[in-house]
């Protein structure tokens, strides 16, 4: 799809720069990063897990990443979260008819436009995971989203989307999944009319492949076919809404720069794309 350049390999380590000379050579954090970029570890695991446990990225941004407004609490009233108390569980057996598309009246972006259908576990509990619909019909422009609950396995039904992440831009059509770890910026914006798909918010640990048993070496998802972005980054000033979900509620906060601003990444935690007709059984 288009132009976008992918690295490919699960779990790789893998390093890319969108401006030459972004990146430090030898070292992680130097006093001076190249370009007056700031350096940032962005963790998915505690940095005292053993070494091939260990996630983690190192990000050199243009703006660290904690220049913005206080966080506000933000209500969307059908994005929900575990324990799903407000309304007694019933016995009977369940179904739901497919959402209708969005009001073409009334624009709706992929945070607006998401439904929570069900759950288990909880956010704190690092157990579980959620499930929500999306159907919208607009880009979310200045606004961006992170989830720190869990991460996204995002799976289109109809409508390709565009994810605009601080690792590098994926392109996503239906028969494709991609994941966005627990505490990456994003931003969805709509390479057709109409979008809608599924969601799961993972509260467990990170998604991995299987071992494959007495299938042998290769079969089923491979490696290979996994595939990460490269840099690309935006360099705006303006006003920007930056909503985060954390411990279950909706946070937001307002910045004068694009957080999608790293010009250079390396490591082995960021954001990627599968297509599933690549599965091998």
């Amino acid at each position: 799809m288009g132009d976008i350049r992918y690295q490919s390999g699960m779990g790789n380590h893998f390093e890319t720069e969108a401006e030459k000379g972004a990146l430090p050579i030898g070292q992680n954090s130097p006093q001076k990063a190249p370009l007056g970029l700031y350096a940032e570890q962005l963790s998915g695991t505690s940095f005292l897990a053993m070494r091939h446990e260990n996630l983690r990225s190192w990000l050199y941004r243009i703006q660290p990443s904690v220049v913005h407004s206080a966080f506000e609490k933000f209500e969307l009233p059908l994005l929900k979260s575990c324990p799903f108390d407000e309304v007694e569980a019933s016995p009977d057996q369940l179904r739901w008819s497919p959402m209708p598309d969005p009001d073409k009246t009334k624009p709706c972006d992929f945070l607006e436009g998401m439904v929570t259908i069900c759950g288990n576990g909880t956010e704190g509990s690092v157990r579980g995971s959620a499930v929500h619909l999306y159907s919208i019909n607009r880009d979310m422009g200045d606004r961006y989203f992170f989830d720190s609950d869990g991460e996204l396995l995002i799976v289109p039904q109809q409508g390709r989307l565009k994810l605009c992440t601080e690792f590098g831009i994926i392109e996503l059509e239906p028969l494709e999944i991609a994941v966005v770890p627990r505490g990456v910026k994003f931003k969805v914006d709509l390479l057709d009319g109409i979008a809608r798909g599924y969601i799961c918010e993972n509260y467990g640990p990170h998604l991995r492949l299987p071992y494959l048993g007495p299938i042998g070496a290769n079969g089923l998802a491979n490696p290979r076919d996994f595939l990460a972005p490269t840099a690309a980054y935006e360099r705006k000033k303006g006003s920007f809404e930056l909503i985060t979900k954390f411990n279950g509620s909706l946070w937001r906060s307002e910045c004068d720069h694009s957080p999608l601003d790293v010009v250079a990444w390396h490591g082995n935690y960021y954001p990627y794309k599968y297509d599933l007709r690549r599965f091998n059984v």
